[in-house]
């Protein structure tokens, strides 16, 4: 009978992914995340078999929490709630050594087709979870009739990547009130 696991694989997973925005992906190992976690190297590698492994549980991870972002942003009006969900998105991510480590992530995501795979399944998510947001916003009156919702998700997907790499630029403010900002700017012009 396998003993039972005292740390769950979200608690697991949460904490590769927090390490891998501290230290970078290529720091991590199995000794640095037993130690951030309490349970020995060769239990992790029971787990996951290989660092590789590792890091692609914890992509899924990551890319199952940035696309509930938007699910978690459930008050306010449409506009708000794509907002606050692009924001949640990037919780944890206040520095910008974390935006490097985060950018070192998504070169694994770009270049490794099964990293990619998962990247791509939470765009394609993301996207369409804004596209759902801003057709209730045109049916709520926030945005003017006849705003194309599919083109505008494109439209709002390409600034909030382009914001995380201008604010990791200018380091002005926060990367949460950066992204707000740069996103309330590129609706502007569709609003009622």
């Amino acid at each position: 009978m396998p003993r039972p696991r005292t740390v769950s694989d979200e608690d697991l997973l949460d904490a590769v992914l927090a390490l891998a925005h501290r230290i970078g992906p290529g720091r991590v190992t199995f000794a640095a995340v037993a130690a951030e976690v309490g349970l020995s190297a060769a239990t992790l590698v029971q787990r996951f078999g290989s660092k590789r492994g590792m890091l692609l549980a914890a992509d899924r991870r990551g890319v199952d929490l940035w696309v509930g972002s938007l699910d978690r942003a459930d008050s306010g009006s449409a506009l708000e709630r794509v907002e606050e969900g692009l924001v949640g998105a990037i919780a944890g991510i206040d520095s910008p050594e974390e935006m490097a480590n985060s950018i070192a992530l998504l070169q694994l995501d770009l270049t490794d087709p099964d990293f990619h795979a998962e990247t791509l399944r939470g765009a394609r998510a993301v996207r369409a979870g804004v596209e759902r947001e801003l057709a209730a916003a045109i049916d709520a009156g926030e945005l003017r009739s006849g705003t194309d919702p599919a083109a505008l998700a494109t439209l709002i997907e390409t600034v909030y990547h382009g914001a995380l790499i201008g604010w990791a630029i200018h380091r002005d403010g926060t990367p949460a009130d950066w992204l707000r900002g740069q996103v309330r700017a590129a609706l502007d012009p569709y609003r009622s």
